[in-house]
């Protein structure tokens, strides 16, 4: 009897405590996530590229969306803005430095759930040695259990980023003064 009392209040015990944040991978090795950059070009098109290189983790609780976090840390040396000459100068000191600055690291500080899958996530941005606290617009692109036993979680964020404000002072014109960043996340369950 104490045996079925004892296994009764332990299952009465679990189904009553509280949902655990769920921590998750990057998957960057199924390509399911990607870093993205967009900036104007003299004023009259766009320039677009990405980071190849990254990796970083998460958690999330769809019950406590407001306990998310996030940690991501970009190789600053893999942009691709798909032609080699304009890369070796993008990587150069002239914007951002790789040789000095081999990394961009994401450490957030704050997730707020506006409803809707809509959500804002605050955090320290450390690119070209300068650490900023900035606001990304995220949206929940959804999540549940993948063909091959695992659960996936899904995130799309923007934001923009003033070169200046981190250091990188190359005149590309008043047009060119903001980058747009779009982050793809896609992460498998650990």
């Amino acid at each position: 009897m104490k045996k079925l009392i004892s296994a009764i209040a332990l299952a009465s015990a679990a189904l009553s405590a509280p949902a655990m944040a769920a921590d998750y991978v990057i998957d960057t090795k199924g390509a399911h996530a990607f870093v993205q950059f967009k900036i104007a070009h003299l004023g009259t098109s766009w320039l677009l590229g990405r980071f190849n290189t990254f990796s970083g983790d998460f958690s999330y609780d769809s019950e406590n969306p407001n306990a998310s976090k996030i940690n991501l840390t970009v190789d600053s040396s893999s942009i691709d803005s798909n032609h080699a000459e304009r890369d070796k100068h993008l990587r150069s000191d002239e914007f951002l430095n790789v040789a000095k600055y081999p990394n961009v690291s994401f450490n957030s500080t704050g997730y707020t759930d506006n409803g809707n899958g809509k959500a804002t996530l605050k955090g320290d941005l450390t690119l070209h040695g300068v650490t900023k606290n900035i606001e990304i617009a995220v949206s929940k692109v959804g999540e549940g259990a993948d063909p091959w036993g695992g659960y996936r979680a899904g995130f799309e964020g923007t934001t923009k980023l003033r070169l200046k404000d981190y250091n990188i002072n190359y005149n590309l014109g008043p047009a060119s003064e903001e980058v747009r960043m779009e982050l793809y996340v896609e992460g498998i369950r650990k």
